[in-house]
């Protein structure tokens, strides 16, 4: 019985969140993954930007908006402005252009903070998965259905596991703080 191989899925639903949560902090380029995730009041309920309008980028610096139905242009412009984002629409009443402005050297700081915020919370998704594993691994010895060397073999495969996910964070963390602050 091989828990850690089990739970590894796990682990790289963890790593896909972290890639996937870092992909909005801004560096500089237009990309549609910066707003996308933006909850608009639409219909009665909240929806996410990229289910009520086609985003495009125009050029690299500047992000198209364009809601399906007209009647949210105003919905969808206040919720971006409303975002921690700095950006400021421009709605000419088909199309909402999201102009981004420069990054300067304090908002990369902001950035960068945010990131580590980021980074640090992949960490921890880590600790609770690991412990979530342990627990596993000490019910299925208790139930004798491991002995004792395979459980700390497991504990052993599980603690290596973990140590390169960490890695992986980091590496994922450095890649996105070089990217950031290249002017």
């Amino acid at each position: 019985m091989n828990v850690v191989k089990n739970n590894q899925v796990v682990f790289d639903k963890a790593i896909d969140f972290l890639k996937q949560d870092i992909s909005s902090l801004r560096t500089g380029r237009a990309t549609p993954a910066l707003v996308e995730d933006i909850v608009v009041e639409a219909y009665g309920g909240k929806q996410p930007l990229k289910a009520v309008a086609s985003i495009s980028v125009a050029d690299a610096k500047t992000i198209n908006v364009d809601p399906w139905d007209k009647g949210l242009s105003q919905a969808v412009e206040s919720a971006i402005r409303n975002s921690d984002l700095g950006i400021n629409p421009v709605n000419d009443g088909k199309l909402i252009r999201l102009p981004l402005p420069e990054l300067n050297a304090e908002r990369r700081q902001e950035l960068i903070k945010v990131l580590h915020k980021k980074l640090e919370h992949a960490r921890i998704t880590l600790r609770k998965i690991r412990e979530d594993v342990r627990t596993e691994i000490d019910k299925l010895e208790k139930a004798k259905e491991i002995s004792e060397d395979e459980k700390f073999n497991e504990q052993d495969e599980l603690e290596k596991l973990v140590k390169e996910y960490n890695d992986q964070v980091k590496e994922i963390g450095e890649e996105k703080e070089k990217e950031i602050t290249t002017i």
